[in-house]
């Protein structure tokens, strides 16, 4: 496991304390946790902007959600 430095402001810090005193959960998982969900959305975004790029380029297509149920739905 690697370390990280970093400054922040001071809001930021004490609304980080209060939180960490309220859940009774470390200032470290608080922040992973943070972080983890900060890249889990900016790889969502990457991704629908890619898929957006193919379908307006011509080499992807969509497809009606009614299609779809109508093929799977028994």
């Amino acid at each position: 496991m690697g370390s990280l430095s970093f400054r922040l402001p001071d809001e930021v810090i004490e609304r980080l304390n209060q939180l960490a005193g309220a859940t009774r959960r470390t200032k470290t998982y608080l922040v992973t946790q943070a972080i983890y969900r900060y890249l889990d959305e900016c790889e969502d975004l990457i991704l629908a902007e890619s898929r957006w790029c193919e379908i307006q380029e011509g080499r992807s297509k969509t497809v009606l959600l009614e299609e779809i149920n109508d093929q799977y739905s028994p």
